[in-house]
């Protein structure tokens, strides 16, 4: 169900229980996949205009842990103000929220590997902020061609990194990784009790 929706990491419900939660590029499928784990067609809004998710969105699954909707990043239409405002607010949630126990980045699948994205996974590492990557949309082409954009994902980040983050392919359309993901975030959260 649904929470609250806060501007800062300091308005957040408190934290006396494990979150997980869920950020990528503006049109990643990030309310679409949300709505497809929890089996509920409009508990994120999902939009065709970028940038609809503005706030942090905190749900409560099985009354034990939290699920939190992030603002996208990359470029949604806003003004140059309205970036630096979501980032500070993104960042300062990222790194004050004591009892976020995974941060899941949504990857376009259909995508190479964006600098934005890049940036930001590696800024995660630097940070010591544990994650996961979450390929998206992989219903949208063949799977030929979505293993071939994840090898050169995996790829372009084993420059940066030893071993290539946790991570899982998924389609809100055909459910893909729905069971994969569920099962990964319920060990997370009995793990982070």
């Amino acid at each position: 169900e649904f929470v609250t929706s806060s501007s800062d990491h300091q308005q957040c419900p408190a934290a006396d229980r494990p979150e997980v939660a869920f950020i990528g590029r503006s049109n990643v499928g990030k309310s679409s996949l949300i709505n497809m784990l929890t089996s509920r067609t409009k508990l994120a809004k999902v939009s065709s205009k970028p940038g609809k998710t503005q706030l942090i969105n905190h749900f409560l699954i099985d009354d034990t842990w939290f699920l939190v909707d992030l603002p996208g990043y990359g470029w949604a239409k806003v003004s140059k103000a309205e970036k630096e405002k979501w980032g500070a607010m993104i960042h300062d949630y990222i790194k004050e929220r004591e009892n976020l126990i995974n941060l899941f980045v949504l990857i376009d699948s259909r995508l190479a590997p964006q600098p934005v994205d890049v940036e930001f996974i590696n800024w995660l590492g630097e940070e010591g902020i544990p994650f996961s990557i979450v390929f998206t949309k992989a219903d949208k082409q063949s799977k030929n061609k979505t293993q071939s954009a994840v090898a050169k994902y995996k790829k372009h980040l084993l420059q940066f990194w030893e071993k290539m983050p946790h991570h899982v392919i998924t389609s809100s359309t055909s459910k893909q990784g729905k069971e994969e993901l569920t099962k990964y975030i319920t060990e997370l959260v009995k793990g982070g009790n």
